[in-house]
């Protein structure tokens, strides 16, 4: 039972791993190839990425709690059948130290993303109509967040 528990844990924990990285490697392939457009909107295209790019911080944040809770998981099932926590060397606990300060950074990114860019980014793109020639400062503004938000996801 312990092992079956442990390797449902793990494909969780693997699968969550994935798709935390996915999402953004995908995202940048996506402004990527945006940035070799000039820096006017085209609205179909925009409204598209716009749309994708800000629904990924949802799915992401869903992949860092399901990341968080089987690796609490894998000690906590040890804990369980065995009444203890497993020993672990030095080396392992500066790795899952150091590890826990790369997903915080990660956690860090993700929330400036979407809870100060995002917001703002769809505020102006509201602004924006289809066959429309956008005010020019808003255009400008919503490039320079753009610009702001791939500097921050390239970190």
């Amino acid at each position: 039972m312990e092992n079956t528990i442990y390797t449902v844990l793990l494909a969780l924990h693997n699968i969550a791993l994935v798709g935390c990285v996915a999402g953004p490697f995908y995202m940048g392939r996506i402004v990527s190839a945006r940035v070799k457009h000039e820096k006017k909107i085209i609205y179909p295209m925009d409204s598209l990425m716009e749309d994708v790019i800000t629904s990924q911080p949802v799915i992401c944040w869903l992949m860092i709690i399901v990341l968080y809770a089987t690796g609490i998981g894998f000690p906590a099932v040890h804990l369980f059948f065995h009444g203890q926590l497993k020993e672990t060397s030095t080396i392992a606990l500066a790795a899952f130290w150091v590890k826990q300060a790369l997903v915080l950074g990660i956690v860090a990114i993700l929330f400036f993303g979407t809870f100060f860019i995002n917001p703002r980014l769809k505020e102006l793109f509201v602004r924006f109509k289809d066959g429309e020639q956008p005010d020019p400062d808003n255009e400008k503004e919503f490039f320079r967040l753009r610009a702001l938000r791939r500097k921050w996801c390239d970190r």
